[in-house]
């Protein structure tokens, strides 16, 4: 159901719009097929504690896959912190690729835990040089295990780290030029950080390089009145529909996906939300044909 032409970024295959799948909504999509273009799944959830062990969220999985594209989205790489990569993490993250066969995989650029602890959050990095380097070397080797390319996905951050030496859009592309890997692009967290740590989120997408995004995320967030808070547990605020507009603008038709993790609605209320971010993409692919027609 998904559409298959190339995106003009990263060389991935330009799916549409899409949802997570989430457990409420798996009874619904299997017996009334959504108008839906693709699925994200949370890699976690599906590789079980070994190899071969999925157990009914696998078969689910599978069923989806089925009928739809499915992308492979992780928390759990570690890929920022010091610790050893994790060689049975990645065993099993094998495995389900090859299991499922998603369009592609992604995971976030942070780290999550050290000295073996998880700490069940998405944590920024210092943006240095050498923070880079050490990213891209783990990133080129996970890469080299999975036998495929990887996106990263930017996190929504709430402190700074007083020694970094670049904006953190150059960081990210820095790793994803140095590690040769793909970005995915979660425009909710740009502008989540650019109003928590007070600079343009366009001047963000400026800084990231089109041809290595990959995907686009959309998501909710919170305003506790001092700062905005990375939820997904809400629909889109209306200053990031604007920001997608401008990154459509700047990056092309690149397949976007709502993120609704807490207080999940119905799947129809997901569909409203991944329908209004075609309607802007079509909008704004629309003028700009518009224009090369005129200028033609």
């Amino acid at each position: 159901m998904g559409r298959t032409a190339e995106s003009p970024g990263f060389g991935l295959p330009d799916l549409g719009f899409g949802v997570g799948l989430r457990p409420r909504h798996y009874h619904e999509v299997l017996t009334t097929q959504p108008e839906v273009s693709w699925f994200e799944a949370i890699s976690e959830n599906f590789m079980g504690r070994r190899a071969a062990s999925g157990g009914r969220p696998l078969e689910i999985l599978e069923q989806v896959r089925e009928h739809y594209p499915v992308v492979l989205h992780g928390v759990s790489l570690n890929i920022g912190s010091t610790d050893p990569l994790r060689v049975d993490y990645l065993s099993r993250l094998k495995w389900l690729i090859q299991r499922i066969q998603p369009a592609w995989i992604s995971d976030h650029l942070c780290w999550t835990g050290v000295e073996g602890e998880n700490l069940h959050d998405l944590l920024p990095l210092p943006f240095t040089e050498v923070a880079a380097r050490h990213v891209a070397d783990r990133v080129a080797e996970v890469q080299d295990v999975l036998g495929r390319r990887i996106l990263l996905e930017n996190v929504s951050s709430y402190i700074a780290f007083q020694h970094s030496e670049m904006p953190e859009w150059e960081f990210l592309s820095q790793v994803a030029e140095r590690a040769d890997c793909g970005i995915l692009l979660d425009v909710n967290n740009v502008y989540v950080s650019a109003t928590n740590h007070l600079f343009d989120p366009r001047k963000y997408l400026d800084g990231v390089p089109p041809d290595r995004v990959g995907q686009l995320h959309l998501a909710g967030h919170e305003d506790d009145g001092s700062v905005l808070i990375d939820t997904h547990d809400r629909p889109v605020a209306a200053p990031v529909w604007e920001l997608y507009r401008y990154a459509i603008e700047r990056f092309g038709p690149v397949a976007t996906l709502i993120e609704w993790d807490d207080k999940i609605p119905t799947l129809s209320r997901l569909l409203e939300e991944a329908s209004r971010a075609r309607r802007i993409q079509e909008s704004v692919l629309g003028r700009e044909d518009d224009r090369r027609a005129i200028a033609g």
